[in-house]
Order: structure tokens, then sequence, then C-alpha cells
């Protein structure tokens, strides 16, 4: 069981958090604060896995949670649920080791993914731990776990579809996550059956509850692998509408 300490300022937005927690199970809401000047000694007297932090906070921003915790040699995993989207905030909580990083608002689909890759990365590093000596590939495929790099194919079956070898699995660009490419995949297939086959990024975001930004960047990948293609729709104004439709 993961144990996890949530930290938001809006009572109702950490509620919504905890029951998402327990309801996705292999988590455990361990304590819930409104202030980030309580989390570090939290912590220390609480055992925490994982901490779910916002940013803006009444007395101490969670960026500068994040430094104390560091600098306190204080190891707990974090993963930033915030509505700042600001570069250098993201730089920050990346340069301190931060396992995720979601941008509010976002639906629950998207935090369960996240949520769960976690989970499983978590699993997979657990079971490591007591090998006395590793291989290279083994160091290899740990490091890519503990990154999040690692693709775990039986979750995107069109990576089945056109794989030939292992030396031909495509690498996702990094940021992305085979769960979501799978559920955008899976929506752009469905979309196919329809009177107008073609979904908008807009329309991609609102079905998978990720962002448009998110929503984009996953379909010009897609399109990029020759797996879905894009399909300008021109309208009144004149400017076309970037519409996407699957191909295989």
């Amino acid at each position: 069981m993961i144990r996890v300490l949530v930290v938001d300022d809006d009572f109702a937005v950490a509620r919504l958090h905890r029951r998402f927690l327990e309801q996705l199970g292999g988590f455990e809401v361990v304590g819930v604060l409104e202030r980030g000047r309580a989390v570090a000694p939290f912590v220390q007297e609480t055992a925490t896995d994982l901490i779910l932090l916002d940013v803006h906070l009444p007395d101490q921003d969670g960026l500068a949670v994040l430094s104390e915790l560091r600098s306190k040699g204080l190891g707990v995993d974090v993963i930033m649920i915030t509505a700042d989207n600001e570069r250098e905030s993201v730089r920050l909580a990346v340069g301190h080791g931060v396992q995720d990083y979601l941008v509010k608002p976002f639906g629950i689909e998207d935090f369960n993914l996240r949520l769960s890759g976690y989970r499983d990365r978590r699993e997979q590093l657990v079971r490591h731990v007591d090998a006395a000596a590793l291989a290279q590939d083994e160091i290899d495929q740990l490091m890519a776990v503990a990154s999040g790099r690692e693709t775990d194919h039986t979750n995107v079956p069109w990576l089945e579809k056109t794989t030939v070898s292992s030396a031909d699995t495509p690498q996702l660009p990094k940021g992305f996550t085979a769960p979501t490419l799978a559920m955008v995949s899976e929506s752009l297939k469905d979309a196919a059956t329809n009177s107008d086959p073609t979904l908008s990024a807009k329309e991609l975001s609102e079905t998978c509850g990720i962002s448009r930004v998110s929503a984009r960047r996953y379909l010009d990948f897609l399109v990029s692998r020759q797996l879905a293609e894009l399909k300008p729709r021109y309208g009144a104004t004149g400017r076309p509408e970037h519409r996407y439709r699957w191909r295989v």
C-alpha cells in the first residue's frame, strides 16, 4: 500500500483527490494538509511514500516546500497537482525530481492514468531491491522504469501490430505515457465509425480528460507514425480547423 499525503488549500479539491485515490486502489491517504510549512514536519513524523502537492498554498508555495524536503534529505516521492503551468515552475519541480506534474483542471481518467502509472513503476522498482547484483540490461531497464521511459506495449495495441522486432519498437517522446497514447488511439478508432470520422484536439481532450495541448501532442505523434492523418476543415473565416482521423 502506497502511503499518500494530500496537500491542497482547497478542502473540496483535497477531498476529491482522496476519493480518487481510494477508488483507484493500492493507495492509503495518511494525511491531508492545507499549509505548506506543515509538510516537512509531517513527513518526518509519519511514514509517507508520496505527496500530492499543490503549488499555490497560503503560507509557503509548493515549490518552496519541495525544496525544503530535498534540503532536509527527505526522499519522499512528489507529484505536483496544480494550476501553475509556468515554464519556470515546471523546470524547478523537475529539477527537484518530481515523479509527475499534472495541471489543473483535469479529468478523473488523466488522474487515474498518472497515479496508476506511478504505482506500477514503483512496484517494478521494489521488485529489484533484493537483487544483490544486476546485469547491464537489467540496470538499463530499471533506469527506464525509474524515469517513466519504459513503455508497456500490452497497453498500446497498435504497437503490437506495427512492431516487427524489439529493435523496431518506437520510443515514446519525453512526457508521453503508453496508457494515454492507448486512450487517444482508441478514441480515434471509435470515431472512425461515426458519420464524421474525425476529431479535433478540443474534442479529444474532452473525451479523454486531458488538456488540449496534450491531446494535440499525442495526435501529432500519431500522424508522425502514419497511424493517423490530419484533415484540415475550412470554415467561413478561411482558417482551417485541424481535425484527425485514424488510418490503421
